[in-house]
């Protein structure tokens, strides 16, 4: 049986469409997935992210801790409320989870995991948190929503509790204020501006209502992928995974290798790689004429197989096909994708393919 979050009975009340996915039943659009997905570039529209696990992290040495557990640097953090993206890696280096952090106090930081990763994400998070005595606690009574687009947060913002209004509307982007038990970042997964509430599940139904009466649009899971697909935004599952590593993800960037002295937990294999040399790139990807491009999907520089795509689909914004993939350090800027046995061109670009609703590739 698929696990219900505590807005599914409003999303079926409100003519959602649900399907499985990851264990949980979601909905997957509200009846137009396009529109939706226009209405977060050109206006407002909120997702249901309540199956996402919201964990704190509570303790002395939580600080020293997270340095250890996680590839990027939380010691960036200097000012509460700021939020650190990074991924957490095993020793070899493949990436565990992606995930969002937030510094709150010295002695305590919250952190946002992925739906489908929670139970192995806390039982390593639990193990590697013995040796600095902090305290791991997943915050299941709280939902989450996000709610996304050029007008998001003048359409939130007098929704919020009275006295986390002021706050949350001076938030700078990757910051986060908080009331009680709400709390509202100003990150999200679209591309676009907005908040991500966390709020207690009793009283997410309301505001997901509210937001709804406030012209903010319902969506589902299909317009979340097309609208992280056109920012650049990596899916865990598909993008990478345990057997790959930020170096071979896109996601270099997210690791802090200075100071030299810090050991996190996977940074002798991702040296090694480095050292190496020669390492997949993970590029963007347009498709020259009609056709759609979906993962595992091969490409070939000529007759070379050289990498496949790891994630791809109709863009809305841009009227065509674009896709992620990972591919040979060596393979050329035109390749040809391999579509039910049928080769056809595909260009390489630099991501991400829109941002703010406004294309940041040639077309």
């Amino acid at each position: 049986m698929d696990k219900k979050t505590v807005l599914n009975a409003t999303h079926r009340d409100m003519g959602a469409r649900m399907v499985p996915f990851g264990g949980w039943d979601m909905p997957v659009n509200y009846g137009s997935q396009i529109e939706e997905h226009h209405a977060v570039r050109r206006d407002a529209g909120m997702f249901d992210v309540c199956h996402m696990t919201v964990v704190d992290l509570r303790g002395a040495r939580v600080r020293p801790f997270l340095r250890h557990l996680l590839a990027n640097d939380v010691d960036k953090l200097k000012t509460a409320g700021k939020a650190l993206y990074s991924c957490m890696l095993q020793p070899d280096g493949g990436v565990i989870d992606d995930l969002i952090v937030y510094f709150v106090s010295d002695d305590w930081f919250r952190m946002v995991v992925n739906a489908a990763t929670t139970d192995k994400d806390l039982a390593w998070i639990g193990e590697q948190a013995k040796g600095f005595e902090v305290a791991v606690e997943p915050r299941f009574d709280l939902g989450m929503v996000a709610v996304q687009g050029p007008q998001a947060r003048a359409k939130a913002g007098p929704l919020l509790p009275a006295d986390l209004r002021e706050a949350a509307m001076a938030l700078k982007p990757f910051s986060a204020a908080t009331s009680g038990a709400w709390f509202v970042g100003r990150t999200g997964y679209t591309g676009e501006d907005g908040f991500e509430v966390m709020l207690p599940e009793s009283d997410a139904p309301a505001f997901w209502r509210a937001l709804a009466a406030a012209g903010v649009r319902p969506c589902g899971l299909g317009a979340r992928d097309t609208l992280r697909l056109e920012a650049g935004m990596n899916l865990y599952g598909s993008d990478m995974d345990e057997g790959q590593s930020p170096l071979t993800s896109g996601l270099a960037w997210t690791v802090a290798f200075e100071p030299a002295e810090r050991e996190f937990i996977g940074r002798a294999a991702l040296e090694k790689q480095k050292a190496a040399g020669s390492l997949p790139r993970f590029i963007g990807l347009v498709l020259e004429g009609k056709g759609v491009l979906r993962g595992h999907q091969k490409l070939y520089d000529g007759e070379r197989e050289v990498g496949e795509i790891t994630s791809g689909g109709f863009s809305p914004t841009l009227d065509r096909s674009i896709a992620m993939a990972r591919v040979n350090a060596d393979a050329a800027d035109i390749l040809m994708v391999d579509i039910r046995g049928k080769r056809l061109p595909v260009h390489r670009v630099k991501m991400p393919f829109v941002r703010n609703g406004k294309a940041c590739i040639e077309l």
